[in-house]
């Protein structure tokens, strides 16, 4: 069901909100926490897609903020959607014209739900100091996505610049499977013997970038990344293991098929496949103390050196 509201109020949304809870059977109750969501125009259908696809692991009532012209009349358009429309969380979208839409924390406060955490996630980048933002100040988690931003570099560096406990980037979040494969392939080797571990991807990608400051304190051998000659899903290409006894490759195939290559060994084909966006902010919605494996790895010095000194491929 949907309910447009046009030229209204916060609390003309809250009473339509609780009309519609009494009348239809629509309840809160079960409802874990409250997700804000500050999205441009042309991608608000996008974000709420895979809000509505994540509350079913995590019911919630989503606020979605949608950037209009701050210049023009002061006006609110609001949207509410429940039921088959709203997946297993309520909906409520704010269209704040002129004045209303540099007061965000003033249009939010009265849709929160009581005694539950906030998270706050911006699908569109990285919002400039997440924690200082006044919808930032009021969450428990924040979430952005560098490498959704123009300048995927410039929004990582922003990121460790201004990282606070509680703050987390979804290009670390779609590394959880390279992690986890990269963790397993160590298993089965002496790390004593690597000499030098190369990260490639594209040149402009968080992810990659993340990847290598994660493993370089992990590993006594060097952690250099390579630049690929052409932008691919998620940026990472291949990852090279340099030992004595022969190089150890994880080499993206494509359809979500990466190759392991060992010496002596007959190739593997492992599945890790590219993670969409509500599977993303699924695993980010489950937690809600700081991540603080992902803190110690964007504050690392190797975020730094490594995107001012990304090289061109060798291959």
């Amino acid at each position: 069901m949907i309910v447009d509201l046009e030229e209204t109020t916060v609390s003309k949304v809250g009473k339509a909100l609780n009309r519609l809870r009494k009348e239809g059977g629509v309840t809160a109750v079960g409802r874990v926490l409250t997700l804000l969501v500050q999205v441009r125009s042309e991608s608000f259908e996008d974000a709420i897609d895979a809000a509505n696809r994540a509350s079913r692991e995590h019911p919630c009532r989503v606020v979605v903020l949608v950037a209009c012209d701050p210049k023009g009349e002061a006006r609110l358009d609001a949207q509410i959607r429940v039921g088959g429309d709203a997946g297993a969380s309520e909906v409520i979208v704010l269209h704040a014209h002129g004045p209303l839409s540099a007061k965000p924390e003033s249009l939010v406060s009265g849709l929160l739900l009581p005694d539950a955490p906030i998270v706050v996630w911006w699908p569109d980048g990285v919002a400039q100091a997440p924690e200082e933002r006044a919808l930032g100040r009021m969450a428990t988690r924040r979430i952005t996505d560098s490498f959704a931003a123009s300048k995927p570099k410039d929004a990582l560096l922003s990121i460790a610049e201004h990282y606070e406990p509680g703050d987390t980037d979804l290009a670390w979040t779609r590394l959880t499977l390279w992690r986890g494969q990269l963790a397993a392939t160590f298993d089965q080797i002496d790390p004593s013997t690597i000499t030098q571990v190369t990260v490639e991807g594209a040149p402009d990608s968080p992810s990659t970038t993340l990847l290598a400051a994660w493993l370089s304190p992990k590993l006594r051998a060097r952690v250099t990344v390579a630049a690929a000659p052409n932008r691919i899903p998620e940026g990472i290409r291949r990852i090279r293991i340099s030992r004595p006894e022969g190089d150890i490759e994880l080499v993206r195939s494509g359809d979500g098929v990466v190759e392991l290559y060992q010496p002596h060994q007959r190739v593997q084909r492992i599945s890790l496949p590219e993670r969409p966006l509500h599977e993303c902010l699924s695993e980010e919605l489950r937690r809600l103390d700081p991540d603080v494996v992902f803190g110690e790895v964007v504050r690392s010095p190797v975020i730094r050196s490594t995107l001012r000194s990304v090289r061109p491929s060798e291959r």
